[in-house]
């Protein structure tokens, strides 16, 4: 089968959260499986330019025209991965936002980009289906429904359209509509219009031939008031053509045993170079070396009220009124940044944090740490849990999505379980969760080594998430050919 991802981010060439994971790792996976796999993405300004594929291409909407050039990058694992060059859009300091707030020409950006894809598939030919993701590639299947509705190319071209987080949805005035060119009669209830705004995943919710989500119970939290953002309707809609789907993780790139970042290698059966790996971690955030004798809780987050900062901020007195020390990575929203910089200061010798997006640190924080802490509002999946578990790394987490789903509490009296999770989204419950971590870290040894080693058992690899999603590609294949729409 001849798979095509459409995707605005995928390492190691982009990347600003799990969509670039998985867009980097499925694919491979397909491969490996028999498939001819290709990703389209556009070339950000740290992306390596590729080889001049199809110069000169032109892509126009609304009363805009532009010339792009069509690049191919680097093959990885026999998958081919394609660009489309236009720097006056892409060449930029971030994806997506500058100093937190969007770009204000995203729809016109990710416009060109969706057409660019399809317009390099005249060159390149027709696949066997379209593989979109989130907000970003969702105006594809909105153009095949319309303005390419008549275009014999496209007739009958299937589209799965995977949404990562629905948080994050491409809502723009009324106004974007005629400037990325779509017609006016897109703007109604059962097309792209969000309370009188204009709002991009909706079109790829209501256009796709299939709507898949990336964990079992994130698909049916999508579909409640809760956490359906607004859309929960329209997803109910078609809940017979909605699917959670687990992401899986890449154990090349995460592995204790193999991890070229990591100070001491280390596996279930012998655990001891993950004593080096919290020593070297401790040294790295500058913190004193009798916090070697204390539990180590990592984080490695956008920081985002979505990932529980709020209660972290919360209850920070209360937790550094334990024994423990905590270390932070990642990047977020400014105000939720300083509030964590401010408690670093507040408590230097207990407390670090660093502002940064840093791959190796982050292997260093799932190695070094002795408990992961992830108390998400919602999250759709979750990779660092997963992580997590490989490298004996207790994650500490909300029963939410993707986390519920991946997570299995631990019950000292069986030896079961790979984790402490709690339910109600408190910062009190929070603690609670995480003091019971603590009292079996400090308190029972061999009961916190049987957890560690529970998780390490654990195998999330990508084949059986694979064998999923090709078993949906063959059904929306089998329905486009025999004319079901």
């Amino acid at each position: 089968m001849n798979i095509f991802f459409i995707a605005s981010e995928c390492v190691p060439f982009s990347k600003t959260g799990g969509l670039a994971d998985v867009v980097g790792a499925l694919p491979r996976v397909l491969a490996s499986r028999g498939h001819q796999v290709s990703v389209f993405l556009p070339r950000y300004r740290h992306t390596d330019p590729g080889r001049l594929l199809v110069p000169n291409l032109s892509v126009s909407f609304g009363h805009l025209s532009h010339v792009v050039d069509i690049q191919e990058g680097k093959t990885i694992g026999a998958v081919r991965h394609f660009f489309v060059d236009y720097p006056p859009y892409f060449d930029r300091e971030s994806l997506y936002v500058d100093g937190g707030v969007d770009y204000p020409d995203n729809p016109e950006r990710f416009a060109l980009f969706c057409r660019a894809a399809l317009e390099f598939m005249r060159h390149a030919g027709r696949p066997d289906v379209l593989h979109c993701h989130d907000w970003q590639a969702a105006q594809v299947p909105v153009l095949l429904k319309s303005v390419l509705a008549g275009d014999p190319l496209f007739q009958k071209l299937p589209v799965v359209f995977t949404v990562h987080n629905l948080g994050y949805q491409g809502i723009y005035g009324a106004d974007a509509l005629h400037r990325i060119g779509l017609p006016p009669d897109l703007f109604s209830l059962h097309g792209l219009e969000f309370y009188g705004l204009l709002n991009l995943l909706k079109g790829g919710l209501v256009f796709s031939d299939f709507v898949t989500t990336v964990s079992r119970r994130y698909a049916k939290e999508i579909q409640t008031p809760e956490f359906g953002h607004g859309l929960d309707g329209v997803i109910r809609s078609r809940t017979g053509t909605v699917v959670g789907i687990l992401n899986g993780v890449d154990y090349d790139e995460w592995n204790p045993e193999s991890d070229r970042f990591l100070a001491a290698r280390y596996s279930a059966s012998d655990l001891s170079g993950k004593r080096e790996c919290k020593r070297e971690l401790l040294e790295r955030f500058h913190l004193p070396a009798d916090s070697r004798g204390r539990p180590l809780v990592g984080i490695v987050s956008r920081f985002a009220t979505q990932k529980g900062f709020d209660l972290i901020v919360e209850q920070a007195e209360a937790m550094m009124a334990e024994k423990v020390s905590l270390v932070a990575l990642g990047t977020g929203e400014p105000a939720l940044e300083r509030l964590l910089l401010e408690l670093s200061h507040r408590f230097p010798q207990r407390f670090a944090v660093q502002v940064a997006y840093d791959n190796a640190l982050a292997h260093k924080i799932e190695g070094g740490s002795d408990i992961f802490l992830m108390p998400s509002r919602y999250e759709p999946c979750g990779l660092n849990q997963i992580y997590s578990l490989r490298y004996g790394t207790v994650p500490v987490v909300r029963a939410t999505g993707g986390l519920d789903d991946s997570i299995e509490a631990f019950d000292p009296r069986t030896g079961q379980g790979t984790g402490f999770k709690f339910q109600a989204y408190t910062g009190a419950a929070m603690l609670a969760c995480l003091r019971r971590a603590l009292d079996l870290y400090q308190y029972d040894p061999a009961a916190w080594q049987q957890v560690m080693r529970n998780g390490m058992a654990r195998d999330f690899s990508w084949n059986a998430s694979a064998a999923e999603y090709e078993s949906l590609y063959e059904r929306v294949v089998s329905q486009a050919r025999s004319g079901y729409n």
